[in-house]
């Protein structure tokens, strides 16, 4: 099959033929439809991260399942489905506690070394990132991964499900759990502030602001349920958001990636808010914050966000069942779609501004 493969940090985007192993027997093959591209393969892409090399990043995917193991009882084959890297054991404490974000036994899910590779580039053994590897024409991946969805959503939408909706959205609803009322300050308003964005007004948020540097995304953070813009090139965002919300946001969620807007975002905060980080750092970012004055005496809280605390078998239906009744957006978070060769330009796009997701549906 085809796919995108990165050989070495900084290389970009080379097309090249995988070969894809026989289905085990929890495994299935799944033809992709559509695949997104997300901020996060492009940092790997970028700076490795500590990930193997060369690697099949991509993890945002949709497909029809084509091939199944005689074990597998979730899918059948022609069935329609999201792929999402939570997985989880479903055996560990965690997740026996609705917390597969926090799966203790996930690499059980993974083929041991011993084992034939799921995948080879050439004649060799290729990573496959978070055990999906979604910028190709298959992929091949544990069934706790997939996730039925309705024949009606488009596979262009669908794929944002396992990603960049449940964790924007998901992390408003499940690890903040935003309460009617409640005033909401999001810093990046690219694929996942914008699902954060619209999970606030989705819990009842009284007041969303919208943060970023570009025009054309705070626009489009309004179409999302944001109240008020702020651009942060004209003006000091930390007062701005102050401002509006009479001393404070009750939630700021930044999700950028950056130590100084996760500065921001503290300083953001009301007395006894909470800041969510879900923009990745780099390894040893550190804030440079007065511990006593910034966090103990104005009693904030400072929450790193996982993939939106989800649990995907219940979230992504839910999601896809509020996207079909009208009440959730997806279709504007589809800013273009592309060929699979298409992705280095892509990316390139989305580092200028104005996009919000770009999806490969050409393979």
């Amino acid at each position: 099959m085809r796919a995108a493969v990165v050989r070495a940090p900084g290389a970009g985007f080379e097309i090249a033929e995988i070969s894809l192993a026989e289905p085990g027997p929890q495994e299935i093959v799944i033809d992709v439809k559509a695949s997104g591209l997300c901020h996060s393969d492009l940092s790997i892409s970028q700076h490795g991260m500590g990930f193997p090399m060369p690697v099949l990043l991509g993890h945002e995917v949709a497909g029809v399942v084509a091939e199944v193991g005689h074990a597998v009882t979730t899918v059948r084959v022609g069935d329609r489905v999201t792929v999402c890297m939570v997985a989880g054991c479903g055996i560990c404490g965690e997740c026996r506690r609705s917390r597969p974000y926090r799966c203790q036994r996930v690499s059980t899910l993974e083929r041991g070394p011993e084992e034939e590779p799921r995948l080879r580039l050439e004649t060799e053994g290729i990573a496959q990132f978070m055990g999906v590897g979604g910028f190709a024409e298959q992929v091949l991946v544990h069934q706790n991964l997939a996730i039925p969805i309705p024949s009606d959503i488009p596979f262009e939408a669908a794929c944002l499900l396992g990603c960049g909706v449940v964790t924007g959205a998901g992390a408003a609803i499940n690890t903040a759990g935003i309460r009617p009322g409640d005033t909401v300050a999001v810093i990046g308003c690219g694929g996942v502030g914008l699902n954060t964005i619209q999970g606030a007004a989705l819990a009842g948020a009284a007041r969303i602001i919208a943060v970023d540097l570009q025009p054309a995304k705070l626009e489009l953070a309004r179409r999302f349920g944001a109240t008020d813009l702020v651009n942060g090139a004209d003006c000091d965002p930390v007062e701005a958001v102050r401002d509006l919300t009479g001393g404070g946001a009750t939630y700021a969620f930044e999700v950028i990636g950056r130590s100084s807007t996760a500065e921001q975002a503290v300083r953001m905060l009301a007395v006894g808010g909470a800041a969510l980080l879900i923009g990745v750092q780099k390894a040893g970012t550190q804030l440079g914050l007065d511990l006593f004055g910034e966090i103990i005496l104005p009693q904030r809280r400072i929450v790193g966000v996982a993939m939106g605390s989800t649990n995907p078998h219940i979230d992504i239906p839910m999601f896809a069942s509020l996207y079909l009744q009208g009440r959730f957006n997806l279709d504007d978070l589809v800013s273009e779609r592309i060929g699979l060769e298409e992705i280095d330009r892509a990316y390139d796009d989305l580092a200028s501004g104005g996009v919000a997701r770009a999806v490969i549906t050409r393979f």
